[in-house]
């Protein structure tokens, strides 16, 4: 009897693991899906008229999102491939969306809307007209912006410089990247000008090692009557980079041209920023994951973590028992790739038989 009384209990655990099991199974699932890209206050005015159609309008919205997705993760050299999709296939990719405000002023209907689109049937558009997206990764950095006038064998810095004065004047909601200038410190100012004659050999880490960065954006700019060169110096993670470029017909006195000239400029480091945060669709590693499923709450973290990882295309849970959940992922890197990213996130693996074990 006592035998037949452990069995019915150790049932009614079993039972009740198993239906535990299947919570975390089930309230797992929305984690699966790949995460969406929140494009937000998107605004939109029409006038107030016979032919008002605010549907019409809404799907303007859509495209314009859509825009400044594409502005944002996408290296310019590709976004004109993408900038002339139809109004069908940008709303096929809507997740979802929400009117934040709407109000009439003068006749005329201004709207304000957040859209989510889907990263799965967006990474998959991409991946068909051969497009590589980047992980959105906002990054502060110095900026040190240096004009040289060789006709006059002169240096502007700081609040000489018209670069420095007006950099930071206009920001894109699409920019990842944020420029931290330095501030007017003579000794800087003496150590540049001291080294005005090889500027371009000049190593820049010495300041700003001074304001805790490491990375940093060295902006040489050489003018004279004929030309603007410009030789910039960027260092990410203590690599350097080097990009030269030439203007030809450009007076950065104009506030035109120097509106035009930084906006290219900042296109350029922002295209050096995604190719170094490129996704590439093309790779997809599978991985088979152990994960203990011992603690619910450690499970939904886990989940939660891989849903926000750009790299991670897709995973979902294709086998469970008492103990542990079997994952499958689809990850767009290299194997070191994934180790580097889990560390972040302070998660470990072993491997053993082709299965990640979850330290």
């Amino acid at each position: 009897m006592r035998c037949f009384s452990k069995l019915i209990k150790l049932k009614s655990l079993y039972n009740l693991f198993l239906f535990l099991a299947l919570l975390n199974i089930f309230f797992s699932t929305e984690n699966c899906v790949a995460k969406t890209f929140s494009i937000k206050e998107i605004e939109i005015s029409s006038p107030f008229n016979s032919s008002f159609d605010k549907n019409k309008i809404i799907n303007r919205g859509f495209v314009e999102a859509y825009e400044e997705l594409i502005l944002t993760i996408v290296q310019s050299k590709d976004q004109k491939i993408l900038q002339n999709s139809s109004t069908k296939e940008v709303k096929s990719l809507v997740e979802t969306f929400s009117i934040v405000q709407e109000h009439f002023i003068d006749e005329v209907y201004n709207l304000s809307l957040n859209v989510e689109f889907n990263k799965k049937s967006f990474f998959e558009l991409l991946e068909k007209k051969n497009v590589f997206p980047s992980s959105i990764i906002e990054k502060d950095l110095m900026f040190f912006p240096i004009e040289v006038d060789e006709e006059k064998n002169e240096i502007s810095l700081f609040s000489e410089s018209q670069l420095f004065k007006n950099w930071n004047l206009k920001k894109e909601k699409y920019h990842q990247l944020s420029y931290i200038l330095p501030n007017e410190d003579i000794d800087d100012y003496n150590i540049i000008k001291k080294n005005i004659n090889n500027l371009e050999d000049f190593d820049f880490r010495e300041i700003s090692k001074k304001y805790n960065f490491e990375d940093f954006i060295v902006m040489i700019v050489f003018k004279n009557n004929e030309e603007v060169r410009v030789l910039n110096q960027i260092v990410f993670n203590n690599n350097q980079n080097l990009k030269n470029f030439k203007f030809k017909n450009i007076n950065l006195e104009n506030l035109g041209d120097l509106e035009k000239f930084i906006d290219k400029q900042k296109i350029v480091f922002e295209d050096y920023w995604k190719l170094k945060n490129v996704i590439n669709t093309s790779i997809k590693l599978d991985l088979t994951m152990s994960v203990d499923n011992s603690n619910i709450i450690k499970i939904d973290q886990f989940e939660e973590t891989l849903s926000n990882i750009e790299l991670v295309n897709n995973f979902n849970i294709f086998r469970f028992d008492n103990k542990k959940n079997i994952y499958k992922i689809i990850f767009n890197g290299t194997r070191d790739q994934f180790l580097d990213v889990m560390e972040d996130y302070d998660y470990f693996f072993e491997i053993k038989n082709k299965i990640w074990l979850l330290k």
